[in-house]
């Protein structure tokens, strides 16, 4: 499956991608064992009723949205309004809590690997062991807490690339996962 392929509704103004969990899972992991792409690494992301709302009332935040290689539904109200107001519903909510460790699961199977950076170190270090206990044999090329900012987060962006990771999870919630694409992805090897 290629982007290009991918049906998406408009739900709140973005277009959201028609996929299931299963379906958004292996687009992830496809994409991320695909050649590089000379403009940058694939992003994903998602919406839900408070990204929504952001999106409404600050145009450089929609454009960083809008401008997801894919978006999912991170959340069942956003499936249930599909239902009633389009006429090409989506599938199912796609949230990430849920798509992760699919992913984690699939990508222990093809030999992908993960960076996680994100949230506080305590947070940051439990994902990273649950991980370990659900797919012992998925190659984690590293992680990191994601209070960084300025020179030390320049020197993690450098540190991920050294790594090489074939996706890299960020945890640093809204806006600034957003603003971390906008600023640090065309950095990224992808």
């Amino acid at each position: 499956m290629i982007l290009d392929d991918i049906e998406t509704t408009l739900v709140g103004g973005a277009a959201v991608a028609r996929l299931d969990l299963m379906q958004t899972a292996r687009l992830m992991l496809d994409l991320a064992q695909a050649p590089a792409r000379p403009e940058g690494p694939y992003y994903f992301t998602s919406v839900n009723g408070e990204v929504l709302a952001r999106r409404v009332f600050d145009k450089e935040f929609a454009r960083l949205i809008d401008n997801a290689d894919s978006i999912a539904a991170d959340g069942q109200p956003l499936v249930s309004a599909s239902h009633l107001f389009s006429r090409n519903p989506l599938p199912e909510r796609v949230a990430t809590t849920d798509l992760y460790p699919v992913v984690a699961l699939l990508a222990q199977q093809t030999g992908a690997s993960f960076y996680l950076l994100g949230g506080s170190e305590e947070a940051n270090r439990a994902a990273f062991e649950a991980t370990r206990r659900a797919a012992p044999d998925l190659k984690i090329l590293g992680r990191s807490h994601g209070f960084l900012e300025g020179r030390r987060l320049a020197e993690k962006v450098d540190e991920i690339n050294a790594l090489a990771p074939d996706m890299l999870w960020l945890a640093m919630g809204v806006p600034l996962e957003q603003h971390f694409v906008r600023d640090y992805a065309p950095r990224l090897k992808n």
